[in-house]
C-alpha cells in the first residue's frame, strides 16, 4: 500500500518530470507579471484621514466574524454605496477576494435543473463555481457567438417552468489579452432569454471614462443579470465585489456560502476601498498612459518578429512547449525582467506562454528594452534551439 507521502513525492515528480512543477519566487526585477496594471498597488494606505471616509476614525484590522454577525461595519455601507454610483447598478455587495465572488455568486444562482454556457478559456474560478452549481455545462469555443447560439437553441428546447438558462464570460482574458464580444453575447442572450454574467477582473478601473470596466464602457449594465470585480488588480486593494439587483444582493446575503460563513474583511481594508475607488475613478491619465504603453510594446514586439494575440495590456507570447517556456522566462528573470512561465492547466494544452503585464508606468525606454529582452529569451526557442 503506498502512503500519503510517496503518493505526494509522486505527484511531484510527475509535475516536474512534465515541466509543470511550481515554486514561489519573491519578486526580482522590473515587474512585467502582476496585475498592478495603474501602479496603485505599490502604494502604501493607512486608516487616518482616508478619502472617502465618513468620519475619519481608526479602524480594526480584524473582521471579527462574518458580516451577518459581528463584521458588518459602517464602512462596508460606504463602500458598496461608492460602488454603485461608480457603476450605475442597483446594487454591490463586497466579498473576500474574486475567487470567492465568482465561485460563490454561479454556486448560488445557477441551480442543478438549469443550463449554463461557459466560456472555454474562463477562468478556474469560474470553472469551480459552476462545478459547484451542479448544472448542464456547455463549453462554447473561445468568443464564438455561433457556437455559443447553437448550445443555447438546443438547451432551449428543453425549457421547463424552472429551468434558467446563463452564460458566463470574462470581458477581458487574463491569459489571452483579448476581449469578449460583450454586445454581440448580451444580444444572444436576449435572444434565448439567457442571463449574462461577466467577470470584470482584469477590466475595472482601466477601461472607460472613470474606470468602470468594459461592461459599463459598453453600455451594458442594464443587459446583463451581474458582473464580478477584484480589487486586487487595477485597484490595488484586496477584496472584491458583484454589481448587480438589489433583489440578487439579497439572494447573495441569504444563500451564498461563501458571503455567509466567510469572516468579513476588516473595517480598515474598507478605508483602503474608499481611498482606491476615488482615486481610480480620477485616473484618466495613468489609464492613458497604460493604453499608450501597450500600444507602443506590441509595436516593439513586430518589430522584432514577434506576434502575440489580443490587443491590450495583457500581452501572451506564446512558446507552445513547457519547459522551453520555463527556460525563456529564467532568461529574462536573470536579465532583471519579472517574468513568469504559465503553463497547463492555467492555459490550454500546447499554449505555454510568457503572460507580459504592460502597467501605466512603464516608460518608452522600459518597453524598448522589454521587447528587445523577450526577442532575445524568445526567437532561439520558436526557432527550435534547445
Amino acid at each position: 500500500m503506498v502512503n500519503i507521502e510517496q503518493r505526494w513525492e509522486d505527484l511531484l515528480e510527475g509535475l516536474q518530470t512534465e515541466g509543470r512543477y511550481r515554486r514561489l519566487n519573491l519578486p526580482q526585477g522590473v515587474d512585467c507579471c502582476s496585475n498592478d496594471y495603474l501602479g496603485f498597488g505599490k502604494e502604501t494606505a493607512g486608516s487616518d484621514g482616508i478619502r472617502g471616509l465618513t468620519p475619519p476614525a481608526r479602524l480594526s484590522r480584524s473582521g471579527l466574524a462574518s458580516r451577518l454577525l459581528r463584521g458588518h461595519h459602517a464602512v462596508w455601507e460606504q463602500v458598496e454605496g461608492a460602488l454603485v454610483d461608480w457603476h450605475g447598478a442597483e446594487a454591490a455587495l463586497m466579498f473576500t477576494s474574486g475567487y470567492v465572488a465568482n465561485e460563490g455568486l454561479l454556486a448560488t444562482v445557477i441551480e442543478p435543473q438549469d443550463f449554463v454556457a461557459s466560456d472555454e478559456l474562463n477562468h478556474a474560478s469560474i470553472i469551480d463555481g459552476l462545478r459547484l452549481s451542479k448544472a448542464e455545462r456547455f463549453l462554447f469555443r473561445h468568443s464564438d457567438l455561433h457556437h455559443l447560439e447553437n448550445g443555447l437553441r438546443s438547451a432551449s428546447r428543453e425549457r421547463s417552468e424552472r429551468r434558467q438558462l446563463f452564460v458566463v464570460t470574462e470581458s477581458l482574458f487574463g491569459m489571452e489579452g483579448d476581449r469578449a464580444p460583450l454586445a454581440g453575447l448580451a444580444e444572444v442572450c436576449e435572444e434565448y432569454q439567457a442571463h449574462l454574467i461577466v467577470d470584470e477582473a482584469h477590466a475595472t478601473g482601466c477601461f472607460g471614462p472613470a474606470g468602470a470596466g468594459l461592461v459599463d464602457e459598453a453600455g451594458l449594465r442594464g443587459r446583463i443579470l451581474a458582473s464580478v470585480h477584484t480589487g486586487g488588480k487595477a485597484l490595488g486593494v484586496m477584496g472584491a465585489y458583484v454589481c448587480g439587483s438589489a433583489l440578487l444582493r439579497e439572494v447573495l446575503i441569504n444563500r451564498c456560502r461563501h458571503f455567509i460563513f466567510t469572516t468579513a474583511l476588516p473595517p480598515v481594508v474598507g478605508a483602503w476601498w474608499l481611498d482606491a475607488i476615488e482615486r481610480v475613478r480620477t485616473a484618466s491619465s495613468r489609464r492613458r498612459r497604460l493604453h499608450e504603453a501597450a500600444a507602443c510594446f506590441r509595436q516593439e514586439l513586430r518589430k522584432h518578429g514577434i506576434t502575440t494575440v489580443g490587443h491590450d495590456f495583457v500581452v501572451p507570447v506564446i512558446v507552445g512547449d513547457d519547459s522551453r517556456a520555463v527556460a525563456a522566462a529564467e532568461q529574462l528573470q536573470a536579465a532583471g525582467w519579472d517574468i513568469r512561465a504559465i503553463r497547463p492547466p492555467t492555459v490550454p494544452e500546447g499554449t505555454a506562454r510568457l503572460r507580459i503585464s504592460i502597467h501605466a508606468d512603464h516608460d518608452a525606454a522600459v518597453l524598448t528594452a522589454l521587447a528587445r529582452a523577450v526577442s532575445d529569451a524568445v526567437k532561439p526557442v520558436l526557432a527550435g534551439v534547445p
